[in-house]
């Protein structure tokens, strides 16, 4: 499926999908795909397995034993999570650093990493799709801020909401960073309720209703690890009332959803910690 061409005729870039991503795309979509092929595919890119090596020594995974290659990564975390740290390096690769693209990756990295557990805990069947949901999912702000570094920046100091920022960016740019994360999802190959995913994040829960299941859960998922990773300074009191709306439209137990996201973030808890 081609790009809106309402996008296009914006005039904003969107950064074509790396090559190693692509074979690696094509290889997590087959069930057969060998973890030795995946491996040497990413440690042709020098600078990539150094990087992915790196990360996977950080707390943040919390493993035993330092690893030395991807080869060990792999062995130790698997393919999926191994594949979502490259996808992360290459969304990194892909746009300018600066302290404000800086914290949306680091967002973006643990996002990633605990839908992905959380699909895997809750048995839903493509832990892949979330996890890459959960990198992808502020990736439309990326676009904007490489397209202007300085008036992105001021919107997103004055946005007092997610739904102010989204105001901000149609009326300055005639686009929201929803839609263009959508968009570059698509461009980059990724699976479509991904991109659906990217698209009605911000949207409301009656807007969430009319999604496939898939596209829901995802939903749901994303919403409660974002509340459970940053909290707010004040709760809102319509928290409860919220996660239980939510896992209704996800089709899924309001007990299991809440205990498979506690042990996750107990997880991340216990390695800041660390």
């Amino acid at each position: 499926m081609s790009i809106d061409p309402q996008l296009r005729s914006l005039n904003i870039d969107i950064p074509a999908c790396p090559h190693t991503l692509v074979k690696l795309s094509l290889m997590m979509g087959n069930e057969n795909a060998q973890t030795d092929a995946m491996a040497e595919l990413i440690e042709g890119d020098m600078a990539l397995a150094s990087a992915i090596v790196r990360t996977v020594n950080s707390a943040l995974f919390g493993l035993l034993h330092r690893v030395e290659t991807v080869h060990e990564a792999v062995r130790y975390l698997g393919m999926r999570e191994v594949s979502g740290i490259t996808y992360e390096m290459g969304l990194r690769a892909a746009f300018p650093p600066g302290p404000l693209i800086d914290r949306i990756w680091d967002r973006a990295s643990r996002r990633g990493l605990a839908m992905g557990r959380a699909a895997q805990a809750l048995d839903l069947p493509n832990p892949w799709a979330a996890h890459t949901a959960g990198l992808f999912a502020e990736s439309g702000r990326a676009v904007l801020y490489a397209y202007d570094r300085e008036r992105y920046t001021q919107l997103e100091e004055r946005a007092s909401s997610d739904d102010a920022l989204i105001a901000a960016e149609v009326a300055a740019f005639g686009v929201s960073h929803a839609a263009l994360g959508a968009a570059l999802c698509q461009s980059w190959g990724l699976a479509s309720e991904v991109g659906a995913f990217v698209r009605a994040r911000p949207a409301s829960l009656d807007d969430w209703a009319r999604e496939p299941l898939e596209v829901r859960r995802l939903l749901a998922i994303g919403a409660e690890i974002d509340t459970a990773l940053e909290p707010a300074e004040v709760p809102n009191p319509q928290g409860p009332a919220l996660s239980a709306q939510r896992a209704e439209l996800a089709e899924l137990e309001i007990g299991q959803l809440c205990d498979a996201l506690q042990r996750v973030c107990e997880v991340f808890a216990q390695r800041e910690i660390a």
